[in-house]
């Protein structure tokens, strides 16, 4: 069920930046996002006819695919800011939403409150969970084949789903590709969980525009893989955020949606340090209402 990831080298893009930069594209996966790795694995494993979830958009829209696939059930608890067009797939793939006020009630303590309603359904992590990262890792083992033509990989990174899982299958197939990720300053708890030596969780979710970057913190599992294999984390601002949506789009004729730009927004902030590298950009995905992106692109 799972497509391969979609290697692409721009030459406009590349030559704009003076860098060589090799770009993983989970773009075309089913549901336009990384997350259908893991929620397929998920899903398709656990005996449970009924998953249950919190989700800003491509978890819970991946999962409930996943579940339409296997006639099993879905409920997802959103933001009520979440992107429309996120809210709308999940639906469209048959998942019941609950849209919440985060300022009110986080989503996890509703995801709590609904698992007690419904004791026989498996509650389901979108990155703290071991099924969600070995599913993951498949991007990891396809990566792993780069190994000796690229010098680092940067991945988006927030609760830590989709590095732990890249660097779990880097490991498996031997391949010692340094890993670095991307995150927006405005919700940093991953640099500052490395700066602390321990998980470091923020009080609320932040507003930055890479959505899917709202986690408040690392989660448990993730933290045990990436805490001796991570090579460094690195924060980005808002505005080389906009700007790596509009360079992929322009440059690359790539979708992104902003968490999905991070590792090119990583680059921005000093593009002279990966000179005479060869640098993997994970593309995350490319969710992105069209009003959202239009305002990114103009």
């Amino acid at each position: 069920m799972v497509r391969p990831t979609t290697l692409i080298s721009s030459v406009r893009l590349n030559r704009y930046l003076g860098l060589d930069i090799l770009l993983a594209s989970e773009t075309f996966q089913h549901t336009g996002n990384f997350k259908f790795r893991g929620a397929w694995h998920m899903a398709s494993n656990v005996p449970h006819h009924h998953l249950l979830t919190s989700s800003s958009g491509n978890f819970g829209q991946a999962l409930a695919f996943a579940c339409q696939q296997l006639n099993k059930r879905c409920t997802v608890v959103m933001p009520d800011d979440s992107v429309m067009v996120k809210v709308e797939a999940v639906r469209e793939f048959g998942g019941s939403v609950e849209l919440v006020d985060t300022r009110k009630i986080t989503r996890d303590a509703r995801v709590a409150e609904l698992a007690r309603q419904f004791p026989d359904a498996y509650v389901a992590s979108s990155f703290d969970d071991d099924l969600m990262i070995t599913g993951n890792s498949t991007l990891g083992r396809e990566l792993a084949k780069l190994k000796g033509d690229v010098d680092a990989i940067i991945a988006p990174i927030s609760g830590g789903g989709l590095a732990s899982g890249v660097l779990k299958g880097l490991r498996s197939e031997g391949a010692d590709i340094p890993l670095i990720g991307a995150e927006p300053l405005l919700a940093n708890h991953v640099t500052r969980s490395f700066r602390a030596g321990r998980i470091v969780r923020d009080k609320e979710e932040s507003k930055t525009i890479a959505d899917g970057a709202r986690t408040t913190s690392l989660g448990e599992r993730n933290w045990e893989i990436l805490k001796t294999g991570l090579a460094e984390s690195i924060e980005v601002q808002e505005a080389q955020i906009r700007d790596a949506v509009r360079l992929l789009f322009h440059l690359a004729n790539l979708k992104a949606e902003p968490t999905g730009a991070l590792a090119v927004a990583a680059i921005l902030i000093q593009p002279e340090r990966f000179h005479g590298r060869r640098v993997c950009c994970v593309i995350s995905g490319g969710n992105v209402d069209a009003p959202v992106f239009s305002s990114l692109i103009g």
